[in-house]
């Protein structure tokens, strides 16, 4: 999988995506927090590195409840555009570095998160860095909102995503045999979280836009894609809004 997803650059395939993917990208639920503190004994004093933390979307989720966090991020608009979104939060800071190589001390680190970015890792090195910088006890966490298709729009939005994306199926997500690989030998904790968004037609259209995959103004296919966008909100559409459903998933070392 990584010899493909290499080819695609994925430390610059967002850049030009980066304002859709701040405004528009699905945050994660906020029972995750509270979760943690039950289930692992999550602290204020643990350090926390979220790798690949992109424009800090899940870093956010423990920054606003008094937590710090070092982001891992080797693309750089994304980067600076995390910067500038936490910059209230004193407990943020983040390092042009990629997954396989985090620059961080050895044993630093109670909690790793890998949020919506395991899929463009090398999972071999990425393994040897992560009990690298992992102190004994530690633990980590890989989470996905992985968008459902239980609706007849769902459906249709997802239709539309295959008929237009470009290598979309390279970008595909949770692959469980691998997460359990990369855990291995230890086994893996699978928590199940409901997320819903209901969005407007430019919060659906800038979504869209957010993901690497989806052709751009410009881009023979695009006004087609968009044409047809349009019909699916004309048509499921209640109120002005439609619904986006997620089932937020995590993967812990148990």
């Amino acid at each position: 999988m990584f010899n493909q997803l290499e080819a695609l650059h994925p430390t610059t395939r967002f850049s030009n995506r980066v304002e859709n993917y701040v405004k528009y990208r699905p945050s994660y639920p906020r029972q995750i927090i509270p979760f943690l503190e039950e289930h692992i004994g999550l602290k204020k004093e643990f350090r926390i590195a979220d790798i690949g933390s992109g424009t800090g979307i899940f870093s956010e989720l423990f920054l606003e409840k008094g937590y710090a966090v070092t982001g891992i991020e080797p693309n750089g608009d994304m980067r600076m555009a995390a910067e500038h979104h936490l910059r209230h939060y004193p407990g943020f800071c983040s390092l042009d570095q990629r997954a396989e190589t985090t620059g961080l001390r050895s044993q630093s680190i109670d909690l790793i998160t890998v949020a919506q970015a395991f899929h463009w890792m090398d999972p071999g090195p990425t393994k040897v860095e992560f009990s690298r910088i992992l102190r004994p006890g530690g633990h980590i966490l890989l989470a996905w909102n992985l968008r459902l298709h239980n609706s007849p729009f769902l459906k249709e939005y997802e239709t539309l995503k295959q008929r237009f994306g470009i290598d979309y199926k390279l970008t595909k997500r949770a692959d469980e045999t691998a997460i359990r690989e990369f855990f291995a030998p230890d086994p893996v904790h699978i928590q199940d979280f409901s997320n819903v968004q209901w969005l407007d037609f430019d919060a659906l259209k800038g979504q869209l836009l957010s993901a690497s995959y989806i052709p751009l103004p410009g881009h023979p296919s695009y006004d087609n894609m968009i044409s047809e966008l349009v019909r699916l909100f004309v048509s499921f559409n209640e109120n002005g809004l439609v619904k986006m459903e997620f089932e937020t998933k995590l993967y812990m070392n148990a």
